[in-house]
């Protein structure tokens, strides 16, 4: 139980930090808990698993994934409007 919680306050600071870096933040947290799970997911396909790791997730090709993911779902929601 507390390692879930764990992920999911890990994923919304990584969320958080791809929204910041971006510049496309403010969406909320539970879009930030998305991104941030799914980037890190993303990330670590992309990248590996190199550097400190919080919560099961490597911090570094998380928040690069998570900001891949932001800036692609950006793009697509651009497109669409």
């Amino acid at each position: 139980m507390f390692h879930f919680i764990g992920v999911l306050i890990v994923g919304a600071i990584i969320g958080a930090i791809a929204g910041a870096v971006t510049n496309r933040g403010g969406e909320g947290w539970l879009w930030n808990i998305v991104a941030g799970l799914i980037g890190s997911w993303l990330g670590q396909q992309l990248f590996g698993t190199w550097g400190p790791s919080l919560a099961g997730m490597a911090i570094f090709p998380s928040i690069i994934g998570a900001v891949i993911l932001v800036f692609v779902a950006s793009w697509l929601v651009s497109k669409m409007r």
